[in-house]
């Protein structure tokens, strides 16, 4: 990355819960760990934590948008799959509600929708 690159990315692992682990030690034990300087991102780079968003209305890399919107569905897929699972902590209504909203999310990431 030659530090030129004007696009908002997202992280590779599109769908994690770093975040919210972060916000919860700071609310819980007024802890904070740092963030990464650099991610790995959708379309491969790694670049600086501040230039990548989880929100596709703020994604402006194509490659990026295409990734999450891949790892969305593969997610929904995921979600609704172990749902069905026999002791699954998640009920199939659960599943379907997750997927659904993770569904939604892919469609915002189409690269053809306008953000």
């Amino acid at each position: 990355m030659g530090g030129n690159d004007p696009h908002i990315h997202v992280e590779a692992k599109v769908v994690h819960a770093d975040a919210a682990v972060r916000n919860l030690m700071a609310s819980t034990f007024g802890l904070v760990g740092d963030l990464p300087s650099l991610v790995a991102t959708g379309c491969g780079l790694r670049v600086p934590y501040a230039m990548t968003s989880p929100r596709p209305d703020r994604v402006t890399c194509l490659a990026c948008r295409e990734h999450a919107r891949r790892e969305h569905l593969r997610f929904a897929e995921e979600a609704e799959r172990l749902s069905r699972m026999p002791g699954s902590t998640l009920s199939p209504e659960q599943g379907r509600l997750a997927a659904d909203r993770h569904r939604a999310l892919a469609r915002r990431f189409s690269p053809d929708t306008e953000s």
